[in-house]
């Protein structure tokens, strides 16, 4: 799968960067408006750079920007976790360039991601679309103890669905997804007691992740799925095969976790050596120093469309991804203003037909080594 890169309005390429990070945050403080204001923030957003306005696209039903910001950089899994303040600051900036879609989940600290995008949203909750999901550990709700695996349960889920309103300071959730499939509880009873929860104004639009195409299918006939959530990138392609298409004959969007896979399609981690002992990434097979050196190739190949486009690397992952079909949302997470920035440019890169079977044709040449870890 390849795309080709036609386009004269590429912004302008900014330097990369480090790579998509997140690791528990601990305690937190209070941070209101005015504190943005005071950060500075203001007259980052007075002094950015202009840029062209960020499309939109339809995830179902429900209209995002392109290019969605993923909140789970808050808690950082990568990386050096960033100050409270700094994600607040960067959640406002999306909102001020563009950025409609923010993604959080329960699991995210647990709790922290959900408790910051609420706030850094909420002088502006209407305008702005919040995905968050359940089921993919059982947590007190109180505490944020860990209590339990994968819980779809109906119980569960409604326990869920107040915590997270509660931490959102909101009520009601934009895209509320089921976070892994539960082996033990049916589909179809998931389906229907979030169907309750949209019946009772708690849930506008529903979405599931790392789903198959058998189960979306048997998902959506009971209550239709806005969106699907699955890792989907040049280094990772599986969905291609049978998701993709039920996907697009149901009418299911594709929102893409992790678009960068784990930073590597930064292009700035050259060897795993650059990553710390206790950087998780080093279990990810991709990053395994026999498969990181084979699968460069693919690092190449972007960096030409890149000198075509005038593009970064990062921003020919982003548009390559665009490029596959209208309605799939990458959602790469930050926490540093100029990498935002990049990212959301990377809507305004375009791709010819002709381009994009170029791209298809090279990439196919190269075999991927490594599969995913989650």
């Amino acid at each position: 799968m390849k795309n080709n890169a036609s386009s004269n309005k590429n912004s302008k390429a900014l330097h990369r960067r480090g790579f998509v990070q997140v690791a528990g945050l601990g305690a937190l403080g209070t941070f209101s408006l005015s504190s943005f204001k005071s950060l500075g923030a203001e007259n980052l957003l007075n002094n950015s750079p202009k840029q062209e306005a960020l499309p939109k696209r339809k995830l179902g039903n429900l209209e995002v920007s392109a290019i969605g910001l993923g909140c789970m950089e808050a808690i950082q899994i990568y990386g050096p976790k960033p100050e409270r303040t700094q994600f607040l600051k960067v959640i406002r900036y999306a909102y001020e360039k563009g950025v409609t879609l923010f993604d959080t989940a329960e699991n995210y600290g647990p709790f922290i991601s959900e408790e910051i995008v609420g706030e850094a949203l909420k002088p502006f909750r209407k305008e702005v679309k919040i995905g968050t999901k359940f089921g993919f550990s059982t947590y007190d709700q109180t505490t944020g103890e860990r209590i339990g695996d994968h819980n779809s349960s109906p119980e569960n889920i409604r326990r869920v669905v107040e915590g997270s309103l509660k931490r959102l300071q909101t009520d009601y959730i934009d895209l509320f997804y089921q976070h892994r499939l539960n082996p033990y509880i049916p589909i179809e009873e998931v389906a229907g007691t979030v169907k309750d929860l949209v019946d009772e104004g708690k849930v506008l639009h529903w979405g599931m992740s790392e789903a198959d195409a058998e189960n979306v299918r048997r998902a959506h006939k009971v209550l239709p799925l806005a969106a699907l959530q699955s890792e989907y990138h040049l280094l990772w392609r599986g969905v291609e095969n049978e998701v993709i298409p039920t996907l697009e004959e149901l009418g299911i969007g594709l929102v893409c976790w992790e678009p960068l896979a784990a930073g590597y399609l930064t292009g700035t981690i050259k060897s795993p050596s650059q990553l710390s002992e206790n950087d998780v990434r080093r279990n990810i097979p991709r990053f395994q120093p026999e498969n990181f050196e084979n699968n460069w190739e693919v690092i190449e190949l972007m960096k030409v469309w890149a000198a075509k486009k005038n593009a970064s690397v990062v921003q020919i992952a982003l548009a390559w991804l665009l490029a596959q079909k209208p309605w799939i949302v990458p959602i790469p997470g930050t926490s540093k203003i100029n990498h935002l920035e990049e990212n959301i440019a990377a809507a305004n890169i375009k791709f010819t037909q002709t381009e994009m079977q170029e791209f298809k044709d090279a990439l196919s040449k190269i075999e991927i080594e490594g599969g995913r870890w989650r």
